[in-house]
């Protein structure tokens, strides 16, 4: 089998490839070289590589930048997937393809609601929330036409190689730094009483590679663990495993409203027998440990 990714340099597309090299699959990774707004380009890769399934990954992820560059969020995430289906439609192999989106897309809850499932209707709150649902509305015409898409909504997921602009990989970013004497020994955070699905990136490769195998049906399937941390539990997880302590501050300007964001994937478990393995407590080790090597090389 040999899977097309695009947006394959980021930190997913980090995990992904060697998950599916290790069972076998042939990959033809694409990053800043294919440039999915252009279309020429787009069909001719999938003409060329003739992909048994496309993992679509590029995209404007962070939902912060995604408020300062609206318009470049919604060219990407969503012109751009118009141009992976587009190129989807004209294979004759018909490939199948997955699409990203988040679990952002259903906006927030009170606390102790029910978990978010497929048909909680969504309520996007962020450009780039929007455009994951313009982009994944417009996947659904493409799926009428014939293209063999699957929409996944993944809910925030963690693990070495994040970008620290994500807040769990800040925090240990920031702990490192001061355990190497390249910061004060203080900590600059944001509210930590909103709450948060997170779950290992590893688990959520394995759940986008089992949705590979065209015997899934083509649905949309939330990706998440169904348990609610607060951002301070998190905090308390990684602090615990820091070999300091260093005072917590809270920045005004990292402050945002408090929230409530916790999936249900019981649609995926039951189309695929998928559910997170990893402990989360292992992961934020591993992020922390991740970090303590990379500042360390500077």
């Amino acid at each position: 089998m040999h899977a097309l990714i695009t947006g394959a340099g980021g930190f997913v597309g980090g995990h992904l490839i060697p998950r599916l090299k290790a069972e076998g699959w042939r990959v033809t990774p694409y990053d800043l070289e294919l440039d999915v707004l252009d279309r020429v380009a787009v069909q001719a890769a999938f003409e060329r590589d003739k992909p048994d399934a496309v993992i679509h990954l590029a995209a404007q992820a962070s939902v912060s930048q995604s408020q300062s560059a609206p318009a470049l969020t919604h060219r990407v995430n969503y012109l751009g997937t118009l141009t992976v289906l587009r190129a989807a439609l004209h294979c004759e192999w018909r490939p199948r393809l997955l699409l990203v989106g988040s679990g952002d897309q259903y906006g927030t809850a009170s606390p102790g609601s029910p978990s978010f499932t497929e048909d909680t209707p969504l309520q996007p709150r962020s450009a780039y929330s929007r455009s994951k649902t313009e982009a994944e509305q417009l996947a659904c015409r493409y799926l009428d036409a014939g293209v063999d898409v699957v929409r996944v909504r993944s809910f925030n997921h963690a693990g070495p190689g994040q970008a620290p602009i994500y807040v769990t990989s800040s925090f240990a970013r920031q702990i490192a730094e001061v355990e190497l004497g390249q910061r004060e020994p203080v900590m600059r955070v944001g509210n930590l009483e909103s709450v948060r699905d997170v779950i290992d990136v590893d688990d959520v490769v394995q759940a986008y590679r089992l949705l590979l195998d065209r015997h899934i049906p083509a649905d949309v399937y939330n990706v998440a663990g169904g348990v609610g941390r607060s951002i301070g539990e998190l905090l308390e997880m990684l602090l615990a495993n820091a070999r300091v302590r260093p005072t917590v501050e809270v920045d005004p300007a990292l402050v945002r409203p408090t929230d409530y964001s916790v999936g249900d994937s019981s649609r995926l478990r039951a189309a695929t027998g998928w559910r997170p393995t990893i402990p989360i407590e292992n992961t934020l080790a591993r992020m922390l440990d991740y970090w303590r090597d990379e500042l360390s090389k500077s």
